[in-house]
Parts: structure tokens; sequence; C-alpha cells
């Protein structure tokens, strides 16, 4: 049976030290090896039962870090740590393969598309129970059928639907089957991609609740990657922005929102549209594109783009500091913040 865990926050679920992924892409004609440095020297805490929001625009590399914290990326240098419930440690760069087959059935990952992630040829009851059946957690098909009955009835699953093939279902209702899926082994921590972004308005908030809700009965810690700062800020407890692998500011929801330390927080904050029909916003206009992973610029990685540069920034690269909670990587944030 699927069992409720009390919400832990004493301990991280995730530690993250150092971490740094490169892919290969090509030789060079001198015939060296070229990498793509998709994350680059990124240390993060994931705290026990917290809603993490990881938010930066397209290629700065969140899908990257969310996926190497399940041992999906390749972890080119640095050490991630994973703890589960009984506060087990699972150094994923290190384990053998028990050790990971005891892992992956502790962390799982929500993904973006409910049209694309699901098989067209497998029933939902199906599809719910192959990480059961391919992880043998399970010791007959009677006990199978209880654990998928018992967790698509939390996700909001009625029993005829288990019957029925994707098709049949709504954007909705298709990532409600992944979302029961992904919980179906009873992980403790769990990768949510863009988990919404593919859904209408009314609907975000259905699966947003449902994930609230079940983050609290099953003592779950979530890394939610999205791009959408307005949900970011009504869901997550923590938020960590990056900028083409690295990260620039992580803080809580209410000190991020309300006063934005690095320059390239405070533009994508400034591109949020205001309800407000009397309030004028003045989105701040970044120059230029984001410079390529292949070759990443000298300094701060954000220079080349930033209003504020100065020529320190183009050689000397910041260091994510601060204390409180609130922590910034910029040679220009105001020094009382990273005194406190």
């Amino acid at each position: 049976m699927i069992k409720s865990s009390p919400m832990v926050t004493k301990t991280s679920a995730v530690s993250i030290k150092n971490l740094t992924v490169r892919f290969p892409i090509s030789k060079s004609m001198l015939g060296k090896a070229e990498y793509l440095t998709a994350v680059r020297d990124v240390s993060l805490e994931i705290p026990r039962g917290s809603f993490f929001g990881l938010v930066g625009e397209s290629g700065s590399g969140k899908t990257t870090l969310g996926r190497a914290t399940l041992k999906a990326a390749p972890i080119s240098q640095g050490a991630i740590t994973f703890r589960d419930r009984e506060d087990r440690a699972f150094a994923l760069a290190e384990l053998g393969s028990k050790e990971e087959r005891s892992f992956r059935h502790r962390a799982q990952l929500i993904f973006q598309d409910p049209y694309a992630a699901l098989s067209p040829r497998m029933t939902v009851r199906d599809i719910i129970a192959e990480p059961l059946e391919v992880m043998k957690l399970t010791k007959s098909r009677a006990e199978t059928d209880e654990l998928v009955r018992e967790i698509a009835a939390k996700c909001r699953l009625n029993v005829e639907h288990l019957r029925r093939f994707p098709h049949a279902f709504s954007g909705g209702q298709r990532q409600r089957i992944s979302i029961a899926r992904a919980l179906v082994t009873n992980p403790s921590y769990i990768v949510a991609d863009e988990s919404v972004a593919a859904l209408d308005v009314s609907i975000q908030a259905d699966i947003l609740n449902l994930l609230k809700s079940l983050q609290c009965d099953l003592g779950l810690t979530f890394l939610f990657i999205s791009h959408d700062l307005s949900v970011v800020a009504h869901t997550c407890d923590h938020v960590a922005v990056m900028y083409l692998g690295s990260l620039v500011e992580v803080a809580r929801p209410r000190e991020l929102f309300a006063s934005p330390q690095h320059p390239y927080t405070q533009a994508l904050l400034s591109a949020i549209p205001s309800l407000d029909p009397d309030h004028k916003t003045k989105p701040m206009a970044l120059r230029g594109e984001i410079p390529s992973p292949v070759n990443l610029p000298s300094g701060c990685k954000f220079h080349t783009r930033c209003p504020s540069a100065t020529e320190r920034c183009r050689f000397e690269e910041p260091v994510l500091q601060g204390s409180g909670g609130h922590k910034v990587a910029c040679h220009h944030v105001d020094a009382a913040l990273q005194a406190v």
C-alpha cells in the first residue's frame, strides 16, 4: 500500500556540489573533441519536503540539471547526493547496478508533453503498472492492480479510465495519468519538467493543485522546472534562476519577486504582464542573443547582455553568495544583501 509520510524539511533531499554536465558534439580539425557545457559548476540544496522552482530561458540548462539529479544525464564533474525518506544516501556518480535499481523507484520524472509521454498502444492500467512490472516491485498481478487503482484514485482517475487508451482523454487527464505513473513506485523525489506548460490556464491550476495535494499527502519533494514565473510565484517555496548553465540567484519567492537583485532576474520579472489595466509595465530590454554554450564568454556569462556590465564583469566571474536564503551571483548587487 502507498502510505503517507510526514513532511520533513530539516535535511536536504538532493545535494548538488559543483556539478558540471558536458556533452561531446564534434571534433575539431586538430582532432580535439568539442563539448557543449549545459550545466556549469552548480551547487544547490533542495530541502526535503519542498516545492523547489527552477526558472530560466530556453537553453539555460534547467532540464539537464533536473535530469542529472535523476542520473539521466552524465555527471562530468562534481557530485549529487540523494537522500530518501529513511535518510539513506545515494551518491549518484558512484551507484552500482544494485544501488541504481534501488534508487530508480525513489526518484521519478513527470514529462512536459502529456500527448507524447504516453504510449497510444497501451491501456491506462498498463501505462501506470509498467514501472512496477519493470522494476519488479510487486509479486502478483493482483498486488499490481491494487497499487494502480490506489494511485489512480489519488490522481483523480476513475476505475473505468483504466481500461481506456490515451487518445480517449484530454490533455489534463493525460497529465494525471503521467503523474500516476510517476507516483506508483512510491518515490520521495519528483522532477516536474514543464509539466503544465502544454495545458490551458484553467487546467494548469487543476494540475498544480493536484501536485500540491500529493506533496502533502505523500511527503514528496518536487523540483519544479518552469519558464512561467507567475506559476512559480504561487506554487514554489524556493526559487533558483538559471542562466547559461549557472545559477544567478536563489531565494524564496516573496523575496525574489519583491526585490530581485540580479539584472537577469529583474529582466525576467519585468516581462510579466500586469492584470491591472492602469498599471503600465516597462519590460527591461536585453540586447543580443544568449551566447553559445560551446563558446562561453569570459568573466560573468551575462555581461554580453547586461545593461549594467563593467570592465570587471568581462574578466572576473562572480560567485553565488549571500545569506538568509537569498544568494546572488553579481559584482554589483547591493553589498548590504551579501553582508546580512
